[in-house]
């Protein structure tokens, strides 16, 4: 007895849907009409003979773009008219300026080898500071303020300990006794 209430219902609440679809669809064109002729200032424009306004397309032919001119194939910035730069030479910054970049860093010491070593596999790094062969091990102090941090095939990445800034030491050929001169 529930089951054939449930239905009736539905079948009710499906009639009501399909009635006002029905009616909402009868007739699209008077919701149209009856809000135009509801606001009542709507009136249409009395043109007999419409023409082409050709004095407004000549005034718009006659106008030259006065901007800046740039192709826009072309990478880079546009050209800078004298005018534009005048301007802007009138616009320098006001104050101190700003003082030079610190020199590059400058290892006292030639990098001159490397080696492995076959208990641990750890990287050495040969310097010649003067006529002391230095042996250093990556990552150890040395010079008394530089750090070694890599060792490559043919250069050393070398770190100033006070600045913190790195530096890249190429490997030099050592001097064979052909080309040393002569010692008195």
């Amino acid at each position: 007895m529930m089951n054939r209430r449930k239905e009736m219902f539905l079948l009710a609440g499906l009639a009501v849907l399909l009635v006002a679809v029905f009616l909402y669809y009868r007739n699209p064109g008077s919701v149209v009409r009856g809000v135009l002729a509801a606001d009542g200032k709507f009136q249409p424009i009395d043109v007999q003979e419409p023409h082409l306004r050709v004095d407004l397309l000549e005034n718009l032919r006659k106008l030259e773009y006065s901007g800046a001119h740039r192709n826009i194939f072309v990478e880079g910035p546009a050209p800078i008219s004298p005018s534009e730069t005048k301007r802007a030479d009138t616009n320098l910054a006001y104050g101190p300026k700003r003082p030079p970049p610190p020199p590059p860093v400058q290892v006292p010491a030639e990098f001159f080898g490397t080696a492995t070593m076959r208990s641990s596999g750890e990287k050495l790094a040969f310097f010649k500071d003067g006529d002391d062969v230095l042996v250093v091990q990556q990552g150890s102090i040395f010079l008394n303020g530089y750090r070694l941090i890599h060792i490559g095939n043919d250069s050393a990445d070398v770190e100033e300990i006070s600045s913190g800034r790195h530096a890249t030491v190429p490997m030099v050929q050592p001097e064979t006794a052909e080309q040393q001169p002569p010692q008195n």
